[in-house]
């Protein structure tokens, strides 16, 4: 106040004039809009049915969270039973031979088709007896799902490797957290739940079109060579040897038995014990002869206190709850959401239970992201009803009336459907930028993305509280008509609707229609909160007083 008294604006009082064509077509719109009882009928059905036909038809289905992606992929081989380090170096040797040239190639030989792969920034490769691991990053992002394609070809071209390629996420794990539809397979017997996982597997691969699947243990198959050793009880006890005792002992002379660990400054050391004759790389051909030292001081051959036997199995056994189980993360492809995918999934379990392809004695149950986004959801909606509650009450307070705060009320439901709109405009824009040779601008409709209906549950009633205050200080106080309030309010507060509406869209424009780093987490709410207020800023010259001025008529007439 201080400020504007010292300021003049004589010079923006004269030229008033000259900007004040289009207020004065908006004031004529919303006056012939409310206008007359059969004008302002007309106005409310519209907006209501075009309101309830955007949010049936446009609202998408939803996806958890934002990957929150790093421009680099997680890329693993996984061998089936029976490799060992040598094979899989060896095969690490030749991916390596393939993928090395791309490192530092120029992004537009790939574009132009002279390079069958896209080039690399960098190549980062670990490899052991059951799996080879790549670290990679493009040299340009949008090649990124085309080489994570090409890592995972060249995996599969080896037979019986299992190949899964997953985005970098700051948010989730590296494997896909935020839009995998995790499946946990659970049963009794490892062959029954192998066989159903690889039946989901195959299924998943029909269902979505090429997707990303992983499955924990990566092999699912009981083909693995192993020595099973089984205790001769008899022989043990007449040696001392307790159960435990036995099982450490023949940890000790195979893979190493655990002893304890110490920390060495902030690094923690396990501490293991081997077979002095064996070390760590035992012959189990030699294993059955291997001495034995006993508690009673005699040293006898291991095969004297159990029996060795060669059979094939899997070399993991995982337990979820207690029961044995197989974990499925299936990624769908991009154009599928995860809730789409979720119901996918479960028509397509529910499809193979009905043929008799999943056995009773097998439970399946969804967990991971796909039961997070349900039960965010759940929570968000008790929240939507809270926020309602405590804006409706506030509003009462403010009018001490319990009827007008409910005008406000209906431009809420109004603004949500005007982001939802505005969202799907923006996708359908941003999937045409290719054409002009822009990257693509698409904006998923995560759990995040749905905070911006918490927040324009408190901002969309700014200007209506305006139009209503006003039209509601018109008809009381200076006992004007019903049409005659609501013009005059619109008329006096149409300025004010349209600084902070403009101002708004201006802040938040650069956050929505600029893409770059750091805009993806909130790029979502920005889009909701922008659109809304500008749907909501028309439905305030349109609908609200076309319903302000039905509401209050019909208060004369009862009073």
């Amino acid at each position: 106040p201080t400020l504007s008294a010292r300021l003049d604006f004589s010079a923006v009082v004269a030229h008033d004039g000259q900007h004040s064509r289009w207020m004065t077509a908006l004031h004529r719109l919303s006056a012939r809009l409310s206008s007359s009882r059969p004008r302002q009928v007309a106005t409310l059905v519209a907006t209501v049915l075009i309101g309830g036909a955007i949010v049936l038809f446009l609202t998408p289905p939803a996806e958890y969270l934002p990957e929150g992606e790093e421009p680099k992929t997680f890329a693993s081989m996984s061998a089936p039973p029976g490799y060992n380090l040598s094979t899989m170096a060896a095969i690490a040797d030749e991916v390596e031979a393939e993928f090395l040239p791309l490192v530092g190639a120029a992004p537009a030989d790939y574009d132009a088709g002279k390079l069958a792969m896209p080039p690399l920034k960098y190549l980062n490769m670990g490899v052991d007896a059951e799996r080879l691991r790549i670290i990679a990053e493009p040299v340009d992002p949008a090649h990124m799902e085309a080489m994570m394609d090409s890592i995972t070809q060249v995996y599969r071209r080896y037979p019986g490797m299992g190949a899964f390629a997953a985005r970098g996420s700051i948010i989730s794990s590296n494997d896909g957290g935020t839009r995998s539809v995790t499946l946990d397979v659970a049963g009794a017997d490892l062959a029954e739940i192998y066989t159903v996982a690889s039946r989901l597997e195959r299924e998943a691969e029909r269902v979505f079109d090429n997707p990303r699947i992983q499955s924990q243990p990566a092999s699912l198959s009981l083909a693995q060579p192993l020595i099973e050793v089984h205790p001769l009880w008899s022989r043990a006890a007449e040696v001392q040897f307790s159960t435990q005792a036995l099982g450490f002992t023949v940890a000790a002379l195979t893979d190493g038995a655990y002893l304890d660990e110490f920390f060495l400054g902030d690094d923690k050391i396990d501490i293991y014990a081997y077979s002095q004759r064996t070390g760590t790389r035992p012959d189990l051909a030699a294993l059955p002869g291997l001495p034995v030292h006993t508690p009673i001081g005699a040293t006898v051959p291991l095969s004297s206190l159990a029996t060795l036997k060669e059979t094939v199995d899997t070399s993991v056994v995982r337990r979820v709850n207690g029961r044995r189980t197989v974990t499925l993360n299936i990624i769908p492809p991009r154009g599928v959401a995860l809730e789409t995918g979720v119901s996918r999934v479960r028509a397509m379990i529910q499809q193979l239970r009905d043929a008799g392809e999943i056995p009773d004695t097998i439970s399946i149950t969804l967990s991971g992201a796909s039961d997070q986004l349900q039960a965010t959801q759940e929570s968000l909606s008790g929240n939507y009803v809270v926020a309602l509650l405590l804006v409706y009450l506030l509003l009462v307070a403010i009018f001490t009336h319990w009827g007008f705060p409910l005008l406000i009320m209906t431009t809420i439901p109004l603004g949500i459907a005007s982001g939802l709109l505005g969202l799907a405009m923006m996708n359908g824009v941003g999937a045409l930028l290719p054409l002009l040779g822009l990257p693509p601008l698409t904006q998923p409709f995560d759990m995040i993305t749905m905070l911006g209906f918490l927040i324009l549950m408190g901002t969309v009633v700014n200007n209506p509280i305006l139009i209503v205050h006003q039209a509601t200080l018109n008809f009381r106080e200076k006992a004007m008509s019903a049409v005659d309030a609501v013009n005059d309010a619109v008329s006096s507060r149409l300025r004010p609707i349209a600084m902070t509406t403009i101002t708004t869209v201006c802040g938040l424009a650069p956050l929505v229609l600029i893409p770059g780093e750091g805009t993806e987490l909130y790029r979502g709410v920005g889009a909701i909160v922008l659109f809304g207020l500008l749907g909501t800023a028309i439905v305030t010259i349109t609908f609200l007083p076309a319903l302000t001025a039905l509401v209050l008529s019909l208060f004369r007439k009862r009073t």
